[in-house]
């Protein structure tokens, strides 16, 4: 029951931790200590290896929605998880699980970041799509008008769930990223106006589908959340595909001239066994 309210405001939701619509996500690193690993006998190894298989398993019972092991290139980490669930808390139990694991000496935490699945204000709605048809040419009484007009109305809604509740592509690599649009004075994002900004997200949009079938992406939402604004998360079927659609969209204006980014990481999803085989934990 929503509490009562003051004359003329509108009923508030009751409060919650709980996502209404969509999803928490949080991407976390790890590198190993090796000075602390070598502390363990190979018993005390066994027991963290299952220990961490049990709570990195996607399928087990209070698994977050979805929870993606990946080995991480580079010095930055060794491991990194991707999490994501309506509950905030149910996310954060697996960095706790593993930190009171056999491994949660081993296993030091160096990166986060916090942010929530959301539909971007740049996806056009049916009425906006129809004004763009016949802006471009398109005779809104056409038959052409109305199977492009249906044909939208079909893809968007596949397109808001993939965005709120995404499904992970069964594809290796995996990189993210967070990035902000830029507040400098000679080129402030949020001093321009939506009809402006919305057409260089289009043309941005743009580039993107030219990867269709090879890059997928999920921008998540994370103003207020952490200290970037969004973060990327891009699978992509080879490595080549990820450099090629970030040197691609770079060009465009919405990220040429307005974008800020942060540090990059670039993984390779395998399950839990396999990682720990990797890192010879």
């Amino acid at each position: 029951m929503n509490r009562p309210s003051r004359p003329g405001s509108a009923p508030q939701p009751e409060p919650t931790i709980l996502m209404s619509d969509g999803w928490h996500c949080l991407h976390l690193y790890y590198i190993v200590d090796q000075n602390v690993l070598a502390d363990f006998d190979e018993e005390e190894r066994a027991e963290g290896r299952r220990e961490l298989a049990e709570i990195l398993n996607p399928d087990r019972e209070g698994a977050p929605k979805r929870l993606v092991t990946s080995i991480v290139s580079g010095h930055k980490a060794d491991l990194g998880l991707m999490i994501l669930d309506p509950d905030p808390l149910v996310i954060d139990s697996i960095q706790h699980q593993i930190r009171s694991s056999t491994f949660g000496t081993a296993l030091e935490a160096t990166y986060s970041f916090v942010s929530i699945t959301e539909v971007s204000e740049y996806v056009p709605t049916l009425e906006q799509y129809g004004q763009r048809l016949v802006a471009e040419g398109t005779a809104a009484d056409s038959p052409e008008y109305g199977a492009k007009l249906k044909a939208y109305e079909q893809r968007e809604v596949a397109m808001r769930k993939q965005r709120l509740f995404p499904e992970i592509p069964p594809w290796p690599v995996m990189s993210f990223y967070p990035m902000n649009k830029i507040r400098d004075p000679q080129a402030n994002w949020y001093t321009l106006p939506y009809s402006r900004r919305m057409e260089m997200m289009t043309e941005h949009g743009r580039s993107g589908m030219m990867f269709a079938g090879k890059v997928t992406q999920l921008i998540t939402a994370s103003t207020g959340l952490d200290d970037f604004e969004w973060g990327v998360t891009l699978w992509g079927r080879t490595p080549e595909f990820i450099k090629e659609i970030v040197y691609t969209m770079r060009f465009d204006e919405a990220s040429a001239k307005y974008a800020e980014f942060g540090p990059f990481y670039i993984s390779y999803i395998m399950s839990p066994e396999e990682a720990m085989a990797h890192l010879a934990l």
